[in-house]
């Protein structure tokens, strides 16, 4: 297929992808469906954020795209195709597969008017919708993901999260430090680029208790105004988007699991 799409794979990618996807059951009727077609289909619709229907005729039937994307998501396929690589572009980067150290921030993002299940106000963004909690390992790459309703406390946000990882921690055996953010000094929360609400020495020691895991919370300077960067915090944003693209995007699936 000739790549009409920039969320298309290439030919390459996809078979290093299908060599991860379950095998045809040697039951019912043979498949008949271009499976290529059907990974374009999904990962299309999810970074376009359009309807199934929507889908572009060039594709399989919706109905058939959605049929494969939803069992993967029960049957935990996604889940292992992006651990394995995950782990692929780690021994790529001269990293060991599992990370050691990963980093924890959320986002505020704005919803559609007619969405209103898990909807809140965040008073210090001044934005009703929902709240994003996301860890990344130190080359930007997602290892777990919990949405929440905007008006979530950073530190209950950070609990979900972290209870979530701290759940399939089979996955990150290595896992031993999580860096978080706050702001230092007295600057009031709308001057500061971090959220405050995971320092404290509560959330700190049930970080510990909870998952044995260490948190390094990481300040910004006293007195400093403006954007600073602090690389440990801004490893969060952007790094997967921009140096391994196909692998977010496999990355976007895991994490849109309904």
């Amino acid at each position: 297929m000739t790549q009409a799409y920039s969320t298309e794979l290439t030919l390459e990618q996809y078979e290093l992808l299908a060599s991860l996807l379950p095998p045809e059951t040697k039951t019912g009727r043979p498949r008949t469906v271009n499976m290529m077609s059907v990974i374009q289909g999904i990962l299309y619709v999810l970074v376009a954020s359009c309807a199934w229907r929507l889908m572009p005729k060039e594709y399989p039937p919706s109905s058939t795209v959605y049929y494969y994307f939803s069992k993967w998501c029960k049957d935990g396929t996604w889940k292992r195709v992006h651990d394995h690589l995950v782990g692929w572009v780690r021994v790529a980067e001269d990293r060991d597969p599992s990370p050691s150290v990963a980093s924890i921030d959320s986002q505020t993002i704005s919803t559609a008017v007619m969405v209103h299940d898990s909807v809140g106000y965040d008073a210090g963004k001044k934005t009703k919708g929902r709240k994003r909690f996301t860890m990344v390992d130190t080359l930007g790459l997602l290892l777990m993901v919990k949405v929440v309703a905007a008006d979530v406390q950073e530190r209950d946000g950070a609990k979900q999260l972290l209870t979530k990882m701290n759940e399939e921690r089979h996955r990150v055996p290595r896992l031993t430090r999580i860096w978080a953010a706050r702001f230092g000094g007295k600057l009031p929360p709308k001057s500061c680029l971090f959220d405050g609400g995971f320092s404290g020495p509560d959330f700190l020691h049930w970080v510990m208790d909870i998952c044995h895991w260490i948190v390094d919370v990481v300040l910004r300077p006293n007195g400093s105004k403006g954007f600073v960067l602090l690389p440990k915090r801004w490893t969060v944003v952007g790094v997967a988007c921009r140096r391994h693209t196909n692998l977010w995007l496999v990355a976007l699936v895991s994490s849109s699991q309904p």
